[in-house]
C-alpha cells in the first residue's frame, strides 16, 4: 500500500527522497520503496523519519481501518 502521507509531508517541507534518506540514513531507493509500498521500515526508520518531518507515527504509518 502507498504510503501517500509520507510522500506528502515530505512535500509539504520541500524535502526530496535523497535529501530525507540522507537526513535518516538510508539510501534513496529505500525511501522511494517505503513511499511506494514496497518495504516495511523498522520501527526505529520511521522514528526517525518522524522526527525529520516533524509528524508522528499515527500520522505518517498508521493504516486505517477500510
Amino acid at each position: 500500500m502507498k504510503n501517500l502521507r509520507l510522500k506528502s509531508a515530505r512535500a509539504a517541507l520541500d524535502m526530496s527522497q535523497q535529501q530525507l534518506a540522507d537526513r535518516v540514513g538510508v539510501s534513496r531507493q529505500t525511501m522511494n520503496a517505503i513511499e511506494k509500498g514496497d518495504y516495511n521500515p523498522t520501527i526505529k526508520l520511521c522514528i526517525a523519519i518522524c522526527k525529520v518531518l516533524g509528524r508522528t507515527l499515527d500520522e505518517l504509518f498508521w493504516e486505517e481501518d477500510q
